[in-house]
């Protein structure tokens, strides 16, 4: 079911979803406490076996949307890409561990221990390291973003997090002090990016070589939108069922966790945005644009936190908390947005 702006209900109402998935995640692990328990016996290097199929269930999906072919069109108007570029791995990642670290250990001093604080702050990083990919072409969608430029910036921003994402994540979490295996760092990239990107790319080039462009778009990805969805939900059922305990003995750590990640959405948002009203670009092209740094490729961000802290881990849970927050904070920019749009 389409709503008439292009997005699905279920889309539109992720945070409700997140939220209902949490209960049943909390209750799970509160009277059920034998079932995370034997799913967290699954494990290989750090990474959860079950947690991974889940996973591969959302991304695979996606990445098939993402037109690699668009890549060729870079040299086309670059001044938009620039402005992505810049704004998603030169500002963000670093704004996002300033504001986390000056929330998490100054702000909210009273509220958070120091050893939480810096696991908090492990799962911001780890969000702001990820700049969004399928959604945006929803965001862009509800903004009349100019669609074959927004498979550009999606494109080759899924290019450079192949290679930027691992030094990144361990310079900033380096300098919190928290120890990263390269070995699980590198191996949660492979078989999250690098795997479903390459079976994504492989799955479109076959389809449409077999049955044409348009069937690929309209009919076949169609077929998966379910298998996304169910994905993501029994995910976050099994984070939420891990982290039942933490959240039961620190439910206003969920609030606390949100300011700073809903603060680095509209400050990237705000730079990316006037950075292109000031190049003169068309707002089919900035509101996109805002759109990729405002928002996260939390699925990434969930299971590299899983890989490198484990299923009960409040870094797992703070990536989780940027899930909820998501879907909300995006609409009201894209409002934003659509309001301002007389001045470009």
């Amino acid at each position: 079911m389409e709503s008439k702006k292009g997005i699905s209900i279920f889309q539109k109402y992720l945070s409700v979803w997140v939220i209902i998935c949490m209960v049943i995640g909390v209750l799970l692990g509160r009277f059920l406490p034998q079932v995370p328990a034997f799913l967290n016996r699954f494990e290989y290097a750090r990474v959860s076996v079950p947690m991974a199929i889940l996973i591969w269930l959302m991304i695979y999906p996606m990445m098939m949307k993402v037109d690699f072919q668009s890549v060729k069109n870079v040299g086309k108007n670059p001044k938009g890409l620039f402005v992505t570029w810049v704004t998603n791995w030169l500002i963000k990642p670093f704004s996002m561990y300033s504001i986390a670290s000056l929330f998490f250990f100054v702000v909210f001093k009273a509220f958070i221990m120091p050893d939480l604080a810096t696991e908090y702050l492990a799962g911001a990083v780890l969000l702001g390291a990820a700049p969004c990919t399928a959604m945006v072409f929803v965001w862009s969608t509800l903004t009349n973003g100019n669609p074959a430029y927004t498979v550009v910036q999606v494109a080759t921003n899924d290019l450079i997090i192949l290679f930027a994402f691992v030094p990144i994540v361990k310079f900033l979490l380096g300098v919190s002090s928290v120890e990263v295996p390269w070995d699980t760092l590198i191996l949660s990239v492979v078989l999250f990016v690098v795997i479903p990107l390459a079976a994504g790319l492989l799955t479109r080039m076959i389809v449409t070589k077999r049955r044409g462009r348009a069937y690929f778009e309209n009919t076949f990805t169609k077929k998966f939108d379910g298998v996304t969805t169910v994905g993501l939900l029994l995910t976050l059922v099994l984070i939420f069922a891990f982290q039942g305990n933490t959240i039961l003995e620190n439910p206003l750590h969920i609030v606390l966790i949100a300011v700073p990640l809903v603060l680095q959405a509209f400050f990237v948002f705000a730079i990316a945005y006037l950075a292109c009203k000031l190049l003169k670009l068309p707002h089919d092209i900035a509101a996109p644009a805002g759109m990729i740094g405002a928002s996260n490729f939390f699925e990434l961000a969930v299971v590299v936190a899983i890989a490198l802290f484990g299923t009960t881990s409040p870094a797992s849970l703070a990536t989780t908390v940027g899930v909820l927050t998501e879907v909300p904070v995006m609409l009201l920019l894209v409002s934003i947005a659509n309001k301002t749009k007389k001045y470009f």
